[in-house]
């Protein structure tokens, strides 16, 4: 199995090819740049260095969502594009199954958090447990408080990782009941070569869909549309 991965959902711009159980090739920038400006010509440098045909990838995967709607747009383009001229299939993973794929093998749970401002954050609480990968809470869109509150229901030893992780530390140490800690910092962001590992899974257990059909997921409306919304009940 040989699959495509990449990440554009975030600040961090990544892609990774997977071969069977390994990760043959990654290619990860957190820079100034716009993914527009880096993901394609990162997908071609790493195709040249470990001489990648991409006629014989079996899928490409792509972070769906949520996460930043640029980046987002970004990412599911370049990959449906890219599914529709080799017809391959696209296996979309959810953003924060893949950040949380990050600590694969970490004891407790994990609560992957993409900063979306407002006190708003795009979260979820996962656990690799005897049986696998387990979702306690599936993505979504909360405000901070709200998913300290949940954390501290489950009353686990908590990992927190991703960019939310980082903007609210103090709040999170602050009003955590439950004993906490952060992932350490080579694996606080995204990572396509997370998003591989976790597409694999997804395709094994046929969880993909054709390029055509492909779709992000933004979970909320953008910032643009939610303040013409409000200047228009303003009005």
């Amino acid at each position: 199995m040989k699959i495509l991965a990449m990440d554009s959902s975030g600040q961090v711009a990544s892609v990774a090819v997977l071969e069977n159980d390994s990760i043959v090739g990654e290619y990860t920038i957190n820079y100034k740049l716009t993914h527009s400006q880096t993901l394609l010509p990162m997908i071609e440098n790493l195709k040249k260095i470990i001489e990648l045909d991409l006629t014989t990838v079996d899928a490409i995967a792509v972070a769906k969502g949520p996460g930043s709607f640029t980046g987002l747009r970004i990412g599911s383009a370049t990959a449906k594009g890219m599914g529709l001229a080799l017809d391959k299939p696209i296996i979309a993973v959810p953003t924060l199954e893949g950040i949380a794929y990050q600590l694969a093998g970490f004891k407790g749970l994990i609560c992957p958090m993409m900063d979306a401002r407002r006190n708003q954050v795009y979260t979820g609480i996962y656990r690799f447990g005897e049986s696998g990968f387990e979702v306690l809470l599936d993505q979504t869109a909360c405000g901070i408080e709200e998913i300290i509150d949940r954390v501290n229901e489950l009353g686990e030893q908590t990992t927190f990782l991703g960019d939310g992780a980082i903007a609210f530390e103090e709040i999170i140490k602050a009003k955590c009941t439950a004993q906490v800690s952060f992932a350490p910092i080579h694996h606080r962001l995204q990572s396509a070569a997370s998003v591989a590992v976790r597409a694999k899974e997804m395709f094994e257990k046929g969880l993909f869909e054709s390029a055509d059909m492909h779709r992000p997921e933004y979970l909320r409306k953008s910032q643009a549309e939610r303040e013409r919304e409000e200047k228009l009940n303003a009005n």
